[in-house]
């Protein structure tokens, strides 16, 4: 809802994907605008000015749109591709994912820790269960997400959770109710879609995924 009560529907309204033709929410997709300098930008916060050009959050649909010129036919105009734009939108969602998880915890609604994590999920007190996606499978079948869809998020290195915390590494988060957690449980969807669940696993075309080393200084490409 809005602050006038209106019912806020601005991510339910859908958009059409350049490179599968698909049409779905606005949350499930990458937003990408053409430069004054002829460039291709991920616009992820969607402030950019411009006409949006809008691909599935998934590496092998952005891979396709700029391997068969999808960004200039969207754009009605020739553009220019970064080789790296994938690895541009999977960092910067990263950034934002981690970014979130840090102004949770500073508004008292995270917590991490197996003890701390479990107590929560116990109790109900949970809405989302983060785990790192590099922590020992054995330790994460220990606890028990809450019901409901996407309330389990493995998308974040434990190096990655650990900055959102203060912390070298976290394996074991969760997050209570709220507009914060349902924020990041958007976030987490759109970058699971460009890494894999264990970044210890094998990635599409032989990629690497890459952990964000610094979140306060790592930027958004389109920035």
């Amino acid at each position: 809802m809005t602050r006038g009560g209106r019912k806020d529907t601005d991510q339910e309204s859908e958009r059409r994907c350049i490179a599968t033709g698909d049409s779905g929410p606005k949350c499930g997709l990458v937003r990408f605008v053409l430069g004054p300098d002829g460039m291709i930008w991920p616009d992820l916060g969607e402030k950019l000015p411009g006409r949006g050009i809008w691909v599935s959050a998934d590496r092998a649909a952005i891979e396709k749109a700029a391997r068969k010129g999808l960004f200039a036919r969207g754009a009605k105009a020739a553009v220019k591709v970064p080789d790296d734009l994938a690895e541009q939108v999977e960092a910067g969602l990263a950034r934002r994912l981690v970014d979130l998880v840090s102004l949770a915890r500073k508004a008292g609604q995270a917590v991490c820790g197996l003890e701390k994590t479990k107590a929560e999920l116990v109790a109900g007190k949970a809405a989302l269960l983060l785990q790192a996606s590099d922590g020992s499978a054995r330790g994460k079948t220990a606890l028990r997400p809450p019901e409901g869809a996407n309330t389990h998020i493995l998308c974040l290195s434990a190096q990655e959770l650990g900055m959102a915390f203060g912390r070298e590494t976290v394996i074991h988060a969760a997050l209570t109710p709220g507009g914060i957690a349902q924020r990041i449980r958007l976030e987490a969807t759109r970058l699971s879609g460009l890494r894999s669940a264990n970044l210890t696993g094998a990635m599409p075309n032989g990629a690497t995924p890459k952990v964000v080393t610094n979140a306060k200084t790592l930027r958004d490409p389109a920035q």
